[in-house]
């Protein structure tokens, strides 16, 4: 009977120990909702430069713009501020309205 507790003992303490490990794993920094960014991709479609804060950033998946570089486009993308990286899930154009919009707000 103290064989067969300590072999459950054992058991239950090894089991533990995997249970401990696998939380303390480094948890993925991408962030879980897709955020809107209005900006201009690269003319060789490889990064993206923001409109809000001129801050560039590297596009992951590259062939998602193809055929929009250089182009003033709003993106639905995935954010890493780790890596300073997106990877875009959608696009679309930047209207003409955004522009008029932008000389609006801009002082004269």
């Amino acid at each position: 009977m103290k064989r067969l507790m300590t072999i459950l003992f054992a058991l239950s303490f090894l089991t533990s120990i995997g249970l401990l490990a696998q939380d303390t794993m480094k948890q993925d920094t991408t962030s879980a909702k897709a955020a809107h960014i209005t900006g201009k991709v690269s003319e060789d479609g490889k990064s993206f430069v923001s409109d809000k804060d001129g801050k560039s950033w590297t596009i992951n998946n590259p062939d998602a713009v193809k055929g929009h570089e250089g182009h003033h486009v709003i993106l639905k993308a995935h954010v890493s501020a780790d890596s300073n990286s997106v990877d875009v899930l959608s696009l679309k154009m930047a209207g003409d309205n955004m522009k008029d919009n932008m000389k609006k707000d801009s002082p004269q």
